[in-house]
């Protein structure tokens, strides 16, 4: 049921669906820099 109310909300305001995309995107690269960082801790 949610999600055919998420569908709607997307199809009828189509910017939002970037700014969820570039939001993903941004979170993903966050992630990775995240895993990078609590490795080893020096050379």
């Amino acid at each position: 049921m949610s999600e055919n109310k998420l569908a709607t909300y997307l199809a009828e305001n189509p910017r939002m669906t970037g700014v969820l995309f570039t939001l993903t995107l941004l979170l993903s690269q966050a992630g990775n820099v995240a895993a990078r960082c609590s490795g080893t801790a020096g050379p």
